[in-house]
């Protein structure tokens, strides 16, 4: 909305915004990111979803005031933007303690202890790639700074990483600074939180676990890696939490570590990898980032046959993404990921079945009512959101309307062509697990790594 305003008001049409009470501190951060820190806002104060509509249409009237305030030309010209140090500017010298204390009173650090940046650091980094420090990725929202190959030389460094993981950074950023990832909605209610999947060569030449914990914090490259992304997210795009804004996530999580692929197990069942998924050869090496909004329950199976792990993946795999499943289906764009144990995909693959196959029969069996993909809709918001219209609009396929039983079984999954399937984990156990992601807000961006 503050963004559609922005264009409005360069454009000689005032606007006025309507920002409810909790969402004010973020207002301010992304008036500030699209650099006119005085538009007009007026505030509904408390939370509408949770008011009544008498409570609602009182407060809408309590608001006529700003709203002509804003479209007769009212502007609030004592908000300026505060300007920041240069990148290469020293902001502090003292001790190890005194810089920690110093960058967590900045909102610089993620709440953990940082490595210094020193100049001498971060050159070992930029000693890894031919890219120029000065080199501009991308301008990552809400704050509108520009994500250049210094600033993650930099982040880098604090996040633990070694000057070797360079070409990685480097390739993580060009990915989040794609339009397609959607950063600037890494700061929303829900409070996903962005997964790094790294396939190819470069897993093994910097010892990445793909094995047993993969997801555990413990082996430097997939914990420094992941904390990486979100100390930049926090740093350059802005995504602070209080004191703080930007991020809004209401409950939120913490960050993933950097998940790796088993290429060799995907190979030897004669499955293409995950990397070659998204369009790149085996040789490549590969960085992926999609967002994780919710994480699926240990998913066990057991058995001989393909058909016995796929009921079970279905039932804990599709229920966990049917509740959010509505959301992708108002975008029609949704990229769940299922990540399979060795063992399990050794089965499926060796009773024929391909990844394709897995993904049809997820299509064709995870299903939930019309009736409850609209009510769970309608909890966070999309309170116009009806399949009916949505296949009207050409958004949905036909089926999705196929009658008026509110309780029609509809598919879980729009584009079963969107589910990423990938082999990592513990060898030596029956055991699955799925990562479900926000709709178009995070979508998933590739990029290959090179110095």
């Amino acid at each position: 909305m503050l963004r559609a305003s922005a264009i409005a008001e360069r454009a000689g049409i005032p606007s006025v915004s309507i920002v409810t009470t909790p969402f004010m501190q973020q207002a301010a951060v992304v008036c500030k990111g699209v650099g006119l820190p005085s538009l007009p806002i007026a505030e509904y104060p408390g939370v509408p979803m949770t008011d009544g509509s008498d409570t609602v249409a009182k407060k809408v009237e309590m608001l006529l005031p700003q709203i002509i305030a804003g479209l007769s030309g009212a502007r609030d010209t004592a908000r300026t933007a505060t300007a920041e140090p240069s990148p290469r500017d020293v902001v502090f010298r003292g001790t190890l303690d005194e810089i920690q204390e110093r960058f967590h009173a900045n909102l610089w650090t993620d709440g953990l202890p940082i490595i210094p940046p020193t100049r001498e650091r971060v050159e070992r980094f930029l000693a890894r790639t031919r890219r120029a420090p000065d080199e501009v990725i991308g301008r990552l929202l809400p704050e509108n700074r520009t994500a250049t190959v210094w600033s993650i030389a930099v982040n880098g460094v604090m996040a633990g990483c070694r000057p070797e993981y360079m070409p990685v950074l480097i390739a993580i950023v060009e990915a989040i600074a794609d339009p397609i990832f959607r950063a600037e909605d890494a700061g929303s209610t829900p409070g996903w939180e962005p997964l790094v999947i790294v396939s190819g060569p470069v897993v093994r030449r910097l010892d990445l676990n793909h094995g047993q914990g993969v997801m555990r914090v413990g082996r430097q490259a997939n914990t420094s890696l992941g904390r990486f992304l979100r100390l930049y997210l926090r740093n350059v795009a802005g995504l602070r939490i209080p004191p703080g804004a930007g991020d809004k996530g209401s409950i939120a999580g913490s960050f993933n570590v950097a998940l790796a692929e088993d290429e060799e197990a995907a190979t030897a069942l004669g499955w293409p990898t995950f990397g070659q998924d998204q369009g790149f050869s085996r040789d490549d090496s590969i960085v992926t980032v999609q967002s994780v909004v919710s994480i699926s329950p240990p998913i066990y199976s057991a058995g001989t046959r393909a058909l016995e792990h796929a009921r079970i993946l279905a039932d804990v795999f599709g229920g966990a993404c049917a509740y959010w499943s509505a959301i992708g289906m108002k975008y029609a764009r949704w990229e769940p990921l299922l990540v399979l144990g060795p063992s399990i995909a050794a089965v499926l693959a060796g009773d024929g079945w391909s990844k394709d196959e897995i993904r049809r029969y997820l299509h064709e069996h995870v299903t939930i009512t019309a009736r409850q993909a609209e009510t769970y809709a309608l909890q966070v918001g999309a309170t116009a959101f009806t399949l009916d219209a949505h296949v009207k609009g050409g958004v949905l396929p036909a089926a999705y309307a196929a009658s008026s039983d509110p309780e029609r079984p509809v598919p879980v999954f729009v584009q079963p062509d969107k589910i990423g399937i990938l082999v990592a984990g513990d060898p030596g156990r029956n055991q699955s697990k799925g990562y479900i992601n926000n709709h178009i807000q995070g979508g998933r961006v590739s990029r290959k790594v090179d110095a």
